[in-house]
C-alpha cells in the first residue's frame, strides 16, 4: 500500500513538473513547495536527483513536438542524408547560450542547492521575475518585434537570452524558461519565437543537469525508486504535450501579463505562509 501512495506522489509531481516547466511560473520552485505538503518519503539523495531527473520526460514532450524544427538532418527518397544548414546554425547558438548556465551548474551545483533551495529565494523570485513580465509586456504593448524568426536569433542575442537562463540556474523560483522568455522580450524576440527558442534551450541545458545528477546519484536505484522515478517521468511527459500546445496556442493571442500576476500572488502567499 505504501508503494502505490509514493507512486500516487510520483505522478502528482509530474503533474506539476509537467505544467510549470513549461509555463514561465517556475518548475523547480513549485516542487520545493510541493513537498512542503506532500512529502514523499524517499532519501534525501534520491529526492534531490528526482526533482532533476524527472525533468527528462518533459523534455522528451519538446523533442516530439518540434522534431522537425530540431532535427539537423533531412533524407531523400533515395536514402541520402542532406545537412539542413539552419538547424545547425541555430544549434550552435544554443549551445553558445548554454555555457553560462552549464559552467555554473557544473562547479556551484551543491553551493546553489544548499544555501538557496528555499522558500524565501523562490519567493522573492517569483515576485521579482512577475513584476518583471508585466513592466516589459507593457513597454513593448503596440511595438513589432525586431526578431520574428528562429534564423534571425544572432549569436549576440542567443548569449544574452543564455544570461537570462544563468539566472534561473542560480535562483530557483526565477523560472529557466520564466527567465529565457523575459530576456527574449527586453531584446525584441517576438513571443512565439522567444518560446521556442526557450523549449530548445531546454533540451541540453536538461540533458545535461540530469546527466550530471544521476552520475553523482550513482545510478544506484532500488526497485521502489526506478518505479517512483519512471512514474514521475511519465506523467511529466504526458502533461507536457498538453501544456506545451496551450502555451503556443495562448501567447499567439495573449501576452505573458496573466503569468506575471501569478507569480507575483503565488510569491506573496508563499511568504505569508511561511514567515508569518
Amino acid at each position: 500500500m505504501e508503494f502505490f501512495v509514493e507512486l500516487l506522489k510520483a505522478a502528482l509531481f509530474g503533474v506539476v513538473e509537467g505544467i510549470t516547466e513549461w509555463l514561465p511560473i517556475s518548475s523547480t520552485g513549485h516542487m520545493i513547495l510541493l513537498n512542503e505538503f506532500v512529502h514523499m518519503d524517499v532519501e534525501e539523495d534520491f529526492w534531490n536527483m528526482f526533482l532533476v531527473v524527472i525533468q527528462l520526460g518533459a523534455i522528451l514532450a519538446v523533442v516530439l513536438l518540434f522534431w522537425n524544427k530540431i532535427f539537423p538532418f533531412d533524407f531523400t527518397k533515395k536514402g541520402k542524408k542532406i545537412l539542413r544548414k539552419d538547424v545547425w546554425d541555430m544549434w550552435f547558438k544554443i549551445v553558445a547560450a548554454c555555457i553560462p548556465a552549464a559552467v555554473v551548474g557544473v562547479f556551484f551545483d551543491e553551493i546553489l542547492e544548499r544555501y538557496l533551495y528555499n522558500p524565501l529565494t523562490v519567493a522573492v523570485m517569483l515576485i521579482l521575475f512577475g513584476a518583471g513580465f508585466l513592466f516589459i509586456e507593457n513597454r513593448n504593448r503596440g511595438k513589432k518585434p525586431r526578431i520574428d524568426s528562429l534564423q534571425a536569433i544572432g549569436y549576440r542575442e542567443a548569449v544574452l537570452i543564455g544570461l537570462f537562463q544563468l539566472i534561473a540556474a542560480i535562483f530557483p523560483g526565477t523560472s529557466r524558461s520564466g527567465a529565457t522568455i523575459l530576456g527574449g522580450l527586453m531584446i525584441g524576440v517576438s513571443r512565439t519565437v522567444a518560446a521556442e527558442f526557450t523549449f530548445f534551450l531546454a533540451i541540453p541545458v536538461m540533458l545535461g543537469a540530469s546527466l550530471l545528477k544521476l552520475v553523482k546519484f550513482g545510478f544506484d536505484f532500488t526497485g521502489t525508486e526506478a518505479a517512483i522515478l519512471a512514474a514521475g517521468m511519465i506523467v511529466a511527459f504526458a502533461v507536457s504535450m498538453a501544456v506545451i500546445r496551450f502555451l503556443m496556442g495562448y501567447i499567439r493571442r495573449h501576452d505573458f501579463k496573466v503569468f506575471g500576476w501569478y507569480r507575483i500572488v503565488l510569491g506573496a502567499l508563499v511568504l505569508v505562509y511561511f514567515f508569518l
